[in-house]
């Protein structure tokens, strides 16, 4: 048998490698941007075009390579920060793989000049697919240039899966920003299309957070500052009363490199129990500085999950310090024992001076063995008031009118048609809500249990959607108009769907620099808080499925549905049990929500009297 084992040629195995570090453009940025930083540049200015598909070009003034050390650096495990497996449990750079430009030089078209602070004369290198184009001495400014064209034009089916320009453009964003606050003396540029997004200059933490989020965020922010023999922690967190109900201002960062870590996540959650309002999320900017041999950056593609030595440890601190730093902002009750000796106790008065004792009343004739009297469970009625005793023989009269009415027998329903119209307004005033999420009501087989969210979801839903067919476009003029303000992803996602939102009927203006201002709602929606709606609707927007975000209007309806839908937990009246009730069985498909999740289902009534048995 003939051998079959092959060694692959390095462009298809950098291709491969590929496949694991260069996801998408947002990876690409990622990768040359530490390294970057790793160069020691001050300043860093990223171009991008066409969310990275046309040109990816990542411009700093670090220290620059040599003729030579440009070459190798696209070469597999080739790096500058490892020269034994000791160095591997002792990294504090960011990009150390040895792979990210070999990888990026297999998908890509890749133009690098770069020349050393101490070098008159620099070199250019021009690589396509692996393969070596140009190589000579180039004028240059010092530091390096890379030019990233045509991101995956050898890997047709890679770019085909590529996501939609405002969702990869987000991609990048999100990354410029955990880079950006992880290196906040660092100055940041971001610009697409020719549009600036981000123009970050050298600062500190507070100042850099401010400048992604919006100034609004400034009063949010309460510091922290612990420092222990086991880790260091800083940064900020935000006080409860500005918690949003999305994702988004929430970053952890160990020795400046971000990670994800829903272990220390639930712990933060944990120090705000019973002061968030309900479904929101804290902002939080924590910094975790410790020995590197404690931690293990190296068990994923992108090192955004690292793995610590004493992570029970470090949860119990991160509690105890972010309960400190709001228990010192009066966020939560603290008792300060310091002022205990402080407390004053009044003196009497003078003209209460004399006191006298307080008298007993006893009641000479009580008997308790007597059961001919009538005795109160306090002593004899005789001490109580004449209406006090006229309550104890007449407290029937108060329930006048209250009694319950057996003889009135409950409709049924007419459960055979798929759509369980309603036969009587008497069964909706039947129809009862349990635990303020679930909508009970008697039909002819059983027990009808409607989801009281879902169905809201169903109706708002198709009511949406009927705006979009048939063009009916009715918004509802705000009185005061509101402005808001986004983080720069957040911002871009709603500039890309605001023509979508316009045809459902809301009135929102781009008001420069991530701001917006709310004119008008949809007719269809009644709702106070606006910006709440937008803020619920962008965060289920990011989560909706990547294929059905190419439906862009139906996704937008399906959000907006979602977001301004009754919450569990909300106590409905009677008129609104029966109008939902009502609305639910005028759809179209009241079976299903606009997701596909059930909304109701029937417990038939033999299970109940199986129950009984």
């Amino acid at each position: 048998m003939a051998d079959i084992i092959q060694l692959l040629p390095d462009s298809v195995s950098n291709q491969i490698a590929a496949g694991e570090v260069i996801q998408r453009p947002a990876s690409v940025v990622k990768e040359l941007v530490e390294n970057a930083i790793d160069a020691g540049a001050g300043q860093i200015k990223v171009n991008i075009k066409d969310a990275g598909r046309t040109l990816i070009q990542i411009i700093d003034n670090g220290c620059g390579m040599s003729d030579t050390d440009a070459r190798m650096a696209f070469e597999r495990h080739a790096t500058s920060k490892i020269r034994s497996a000791d160095d591997i449990f002792a990294i504090r750079t960011l990009g150390f793989r040895g792979e990210a430009l070999a990888s990026v030089a297999a998908i890509a078209e890749v133009e690098l000049r770069t020349k050393e602070h101490d070098h008159d004369i620099g070199t250019f290198i021009h690589i396509s697919g692996s393969k070596i184009i140009t190589q000579e001495p180039v004028r240059c400014d010092s530091g390096t240039n890379f030019q990233i064209k045509n991101l995956f034009y050898n890997v047709p089916a890679r770019r085909k899966f590529l996501k939609s320009n405002p969702a990869e453009l987000k991609h990048i964003i999100n990354e410029i920003q955990r880079i950006a606050l992880s290196n906040p003396e660092v100055a940041i540029s971001l610009h697409h299309n020719g549009s600036v997004i981000y123009e970050l200059t050298g600062t500190n933490k507070r100042i850099r957070i401010v400048s992604l989020f919006g100034k609004n965020i400034n009063q949010n922010l309460i510091p922290l500052d612990t420092e222990t023999s086991v880790v260091k922690i800083s940064g900020f967190i935000g006080q409860p009363r500005y918690a949003r109900k999305t994702f988004g201002e929430q970053f952890f960062f160990v020795n400046k490199r971000y990670m994800k870590h829903p272990f220390f996540h639930k712990s933060i959650m944990q120090s705000y129990e019973k002061i968030l309002p309900p479904d929101s999320f804290p902002s939080y900017f924590i910094y975790f500085d410790l020995d590197p041999a404690d931690i293990d950056v190296n068990i994923h593609p992108t090192k955004t999950e690292i793995k610590f030595e004493n992570e029970s440890a470090i949860w119990q601190i991160l509690q105890a310090s972010v309960r400190e730093a709001l228990g010192k902002f009066n966020i939560v009750p603290s008792i300060d024992f310091d002022q205990a000796g402080s407390v004053e106790i009044p003196m009497p008065l003078r003209e209460f001076s004399n006191v006298s004792m307080p008298g007993i009343r006893i009641n000479p004739d009580y008997n308790p063995f007597d059961s001919t009297k009538n005795h109160s469970g306090s002593g004899n009625s005789s001490f109580l008031k004449p209406s006090e005793r006229s309550n104890q023989t007449n407290w029937q009269s108060l329930y006048k009118g209250l009694e319950p009415n057996f003889e009135t027998q409950p409709e049924t329903w007419d459960d055979e048609s798929v759509q369980f119209k309603i036969e009587e307004q008497q069964t909706i005033k039947n129809s009862v809500q349990f635990k303020n999420k679930y909508i009970l009501t008697p039909v002819k087989s059983g027990l009808m249990v409607i989801d009281q969210k879902r169905a809201h979801e169903r109706i708002l839903y198709e009511r949406l959607m009927q705006v979009l067919e048939n063009n009916e476009v009715a918004s509802q003029q705000q009185l005061f108009p509101e402005t808001f303000e986004l983080n720069a992803s957040d911002a871009t996602l709603l500039t890309s769907i605001l023509p979508d939102l316009r045809a459902l009927g809301f009135d929102i203006r781009d008001f420069g620099k991530n701001s917006f201002i709310i004119n008008g709602t949809p007719g269809v929606l009644n709702t106070s808080s606006p910006i709440e709606i937008i803020e619920s609707l962008l965060e289920e927007y990011k989560n909706s499925p990547a294929n059905l975000q190419e439906k862009a209007r139906e996704t937008v309806a399906i959000s907006l549905a979602q977001a301004s839908a009754i919450p569990y937990g909300q106590t409905l009246k009677t008129g609104e049990i029966s109008e939902l009730i009502d609305n639910l069985f005028a759809c179209q498909t009241p079976n299903f929500s606009p997701k596909g999740k059930k909304i109701l289902s029937i417990m038939p009534l033999e299970d109940f009297e199986k129950l009984l048995k």
